[in-house]
């Protein structure tokens, strides 16, 4: 029975990784782009239930503003986190131009 390593390997892989990483990119780049409308439309939906419910008619303008308030936090969230993560990508491409001594 072969033994699998349960570490994962840190060596970079070849270039098919690339473009799958480039893809899990656009795919969270997306995720930010469709939050903010979607988090909108089911706050609506449950103030538009609420009202239904309780007779108010201010709720689906509440749950407009927040749903609003919620897909702008999940949004710069998940906006952070892709940077961070871009920006770890780059600091490692540039920590493999430098030689061992530290020098550029």
């Amino acid at each position: 029975m072969p033994f699998h390593s349960p570490i994962p390997d840190p060596k970079p892989r070849g270039k098919s990784s690339g473009i799958v990483d480039a893809i899990v990119q656009a795919e969270k780049m997306i995720q930010v782009a469709l939050i903010l409308p979607c988090a909108a439309f089911i706050g609506w939906l449950l103030g538009a239930w609420l009202d239904r419910h309780f007779h108010q008619p201010w709720m689906p303008m509440a749950g407009i503003v927040l749903g609003i308030v919620a897909g702008l936090v999940a949004a710069i969230r998940l906006a952070l986190a892709v940077s961070a993560r871009a920006g770890a990508a780059s600091d490692a491409a540039q920590q493999g131009k430098h030689d061992p001594g530290g020098r550029p």
